[in-house]
């Protein structure tokens, strides 16, 4: 076991280095907004797949793909399994992200619109932070925080302006979400300073196999199928796209720039979510998004450039 740890070191060191290197940053910036592009097609995807499958067999299927491309590339590549003390916080990322984030949110877009879905889990990038703060001990600046109360503040006014002020069971289930999803991404966001980060959301997936593959098979036999063009790139995109790909960027985005500025970043998320559903779906885009995406992008550009 010695060996195989001092094997792994290298990269380790080599990862940290390059995000301290000049431009590292920068270049941690665009993976993170790589993995934002890539999120913000997850929720038109849920609605595609839904289209031909039933909720809880598009959660199992989608894990299960996601963990056959990550397992290949760990076997493929000869990756060491991670040390003990990594177990715990891949169990954290794998019950957010694998699990938690994909079940809660397709189980809200039964009811909800896409574009209702997205703006209300714009608040994940506060509770991102938030979270990163107790958990990992993170202190950004004053101003950084006024800057994602703000963004947050213009979400909420979104929001309830375009529910009417009434709650439903769908904002219920995307609440959970942001507080499952928050905790993993910041579990993702420090075991990626660690090791890379497509290890931490390849292991996640792995680990989440003896409940997806059980789940699966109950889900296909109680819900029937009907597949589709949409459906079937709905299942690949949520699967591959958003599942893997882009968890790998946001990870590596996360452990260059740090968890709380990586976090705003997903205030752009919404938006570009409300496009993709206009384009894709065919949705009705709301006379207030203009003026909340002007609002939210000042507060994405000011919290880059405050200091922790």
């Amino acid at each position: 076991m010695r060996a195989q740890s001092s094997a792994t070191a290298p990269p380790r060191i080599a990862v940290g280095a390059a995000s301290a290197q000049p431009g590292g940053a920068s270049f941690g910036t665009v993976q993170a907004a790589l993995g934002v592009v890539a999120f913000s097609l997850t929720f038109p995807a849920t609605a595609w797949g839904l289209e031909g499958f039933g909720p809880w067999t598009l959660i199992a299927v989608r894990s299960i793909l996601a963990a056959a491309v990550a397992g290949g590339c760990l076997l493929a590549l000869r990756v060491a399994p991670p040390e003990r003390r990594h177990w715990l916080g891949l169990a954290v990322v794998g019950a957010g992200v694998v699990l938690g984030f994909p079940l809660l949110t397709t189980l809200a877009l039964q009811t909800s619109t896409t574009a209702h879905a997205a703006v209300v889990v714009g608040l994940l990038p506060l509770t991102t932070a938030l979270l990163s703060a107790l958990r990992v001990g993170t202190r950004p600046s004053r101003t950084f925080w006024i800057a994602a109360l703000a963004g947050a503040a213009a979400v909420i006014a979104f929001t309830v302006q375009q529910s009417g002020g009434a709650l439903t069971s769908a904002d219920a289930y995307l609440f959970a979400a942001l507080l499952v999803c928050a905790a993993g991404y910041t579990e993702g966001g420090r075991l990626a300073r660690e090791m890379p980060g497509w290890q931490v959301i390849g292991w996640a997936l792995v680990l989440c196999l003896p409940l997806t593959v059980p789940m699966a098979a109950v889900a296909l036999s109680y819900e029937p199928v009907h597949l589709t063009a949409h459906s079937a790139a709905g299942l690949l995109w949520v699967a591959i796209g958003s599942q893997f790909l882009g968890l790998v960027v946001w990870y590596r985005g996360m452990a260059a720039i740090g968890i709380p500025k990586a976090s705003q970043l997903q205030l752009a998320q919404p938006l570009l979510t409300l496009v993709w559903s206009v384009l894709l779906l065919g949705e009705h885009l709301p006379v207030a998004a203009p003026l909340t995406a002007a609002a939210v992008l000042v507060c994405i550009a000011v919290t880059q450039r405050a200091r922790g």
